[in-house]
């Protein structure tokens, strides 16, 4: 065994025998889970109440002829806005980011410095500070330029755009940097112009990130509050997390919680399929290069 390997075994096994670590991760992981699961298991419910068990049922999915999910119009809008706002975001998004992550990781000077900025401020910027922002300029300014940032679904999609198109660039930089120029300078090198290096080498070897920012941003746009809320145009616009806002302060039913369950359940899918397709696209490589060892300081 390396020194590098005796060394992280050793450390592993002072972690190991930290009970108290374990407890409060575990009572983290409680309290952060245990309401979630609670909401989670009243969408079965079979009565209305959604404090006390009355039996289990899909009623609330999609056997009540009214108020279940399939069947009630609004949250049926709402789910369906929500999942084609994920869609249409991922789509503009992750594209828009990854050719940010190229310019900026090849362009050298103020103009990419200052893009770079920028991208930077978009990530920490409260998002509550650019909802109102672009709300200012979808009534105010849109009165007098007729901006396309519109209330309602055009409007939505610009400003979630703009909050979410840093994840893409700073998670694609990032594996730029780890790959290196020497495949794609080989690439050169071997007849292939610098555009064919960049679709056949740099493309190829950032797919791994690439789909790590298709999944984050798409479960980020779906549970997403604060710019749709403020930017939704009618009832049309609303997608699950506003409708939940809307409805929970008045005569809420199980219904909510079926939809929120919908919703998760299509995060959490999203999620698990983008990790295994990372694993898929990421075996074979070496982990261990740059990685314990490096980190070490051993070999």
């Amino acid at each position: 065994m390396s020194a590098g390997a005796a060394g992280l075994s050793s450390r592993l096994s002072g972690f190991r025998k930290a009970p108290f670590l374990a407890l409060l991760t575990g009572l983290y992981l409680l309290w952060s889970l245990a309401p979630v699961l609670i909401a989670v298991l009243f969408s079965f419910n079979a009565g209305r109440s959604r404090t006390q068990w009355q039996g289990f049922s899909l009623r609330w999915y999609f056997s009540d002829p009214l108020r279940s999910v399939w069947n009630d119009d609004a949250l049926h809008t709402a789910l369906l806005h929500t999942f084609r706002l994920g869609i249409i975001v991922t789509l503009i998004t992750v594209p828009l980011g990854t050719l940010l992550a190229l310019g900026l990781d090849r362009w050298r000077g103020r103009i990419p410095a200052g893009a770079n900025f920028l991208v930077l401020l978009s990530f920490v910027l409260p998002e509550v500070l650019l909802a109102v922002s672009l709300l200012f300029v979808a009534t105010t300014v849109n009165a007098s330029f007729n901006t396309p940032v519109k209330l309602g679904t055009l409007g939505q999609v610009i400003g979630l755009v703009t909050y979410q198109v840093s994840y893409p660039v700073i998670i694609v930089r990032a594996r730029l940097l780890t790959i290196g120029r020497q495949y794609e300078e080989a690439a050169v090198d071997l007849g292939a112009s610098a555009l064919g290096a960049v679709r056949r080498v740099l493309l190829p070897m950032t797919a791994p990130a690439i789909l790590a920012s298709s999944v984050l941003v798409f479960a980020d746009v779906i549970d997403n509050f604060v710019i749709v809320r403020y930017l939704s145009g009618s009832s049309a616009t609303e997608p699950v997390s506003v409708k939940i806002y809307n409805t929970a302060r008045a005569a809420p039913t199980p219904a909510l919680n079926a939809v929120a369950t919908l919703v998760l359940v299509a995060s959490l899918l999203a999620v698990t399929l983008g990790y295994l397709a990372f694993r898929w696209l990421t075996r074979g490589e070496d982990r261990t290069a740059g990685g314990i060892d490096a980190f070490t300081g051993e070999s």
